[in-house]
């Protein structure tokens, strides 16, 4: 799949639920903010962690969504293929198959972010993302999922 056009589609998908179903998407919203802001466990480890669970569940969605969040962290795609080894021995020969579509997403957004400089690489803002593990200006895609929260 073209992983930039699946997520790009689905947040424009999810306006008229953002509209029709606006507590609900504001509770998925705060359940969001909460469970990946950083703790004992890192933002990017948490990304790795939803990313695993988006294999094992076989969500393309899930997949475009958090490995376009892991290239905009500054994760290494032998980080991810690690991970995706652990997603593939939890979820067996199914989990194989989507793991390969991770790979293939986390190549593309990879090439993306290698054609314009993320604005948080440069100077002081560089630091600043590492010491919280996370950019959430760039994340478009959880923004507008959880916008209404």
């Amino acid at each position: 799949p073209d992983f930039t056009q699946l997520t790009s589609q689905i947040s424009s998908h999810l306006a008229p639920l953002r509209a029709g179903q606006t507590d609900t998407m504001k509770g998925f919203g705060a359940l969001g903010r909460a469970a990946m802001t950083a703790g004992a466990l890192d933002a990017r480890t948490k990304e790795l962690i939803a990313l695993a669970i988006g294999v094992a569940q076989r969500c393309d969605g899930c997949i475009g969504f958090h490995t376009k969040a892991l290239v905009q962290m500054g994760c290494s795609e032998a980080e991810l293929q690690e991970m995706l080894g652990v997603a593939v021995y939890m979820g067996g020969g199914p989990s194989l198959m989507y793991a390969a579509n991770a790979l293939a997403a986390f190549q593309q957004f990879s090439q993306q972010a290698g054609s314009a400089q993320h604005p948080a690489w440069s100077g002081r803002k560089k630091a600043s993302v590492r010491a919280r593990g996370s950019c959430w200006s760039c994340h478009s895609a959880r923004k507008a999922l959880l916008r209404s929260g």
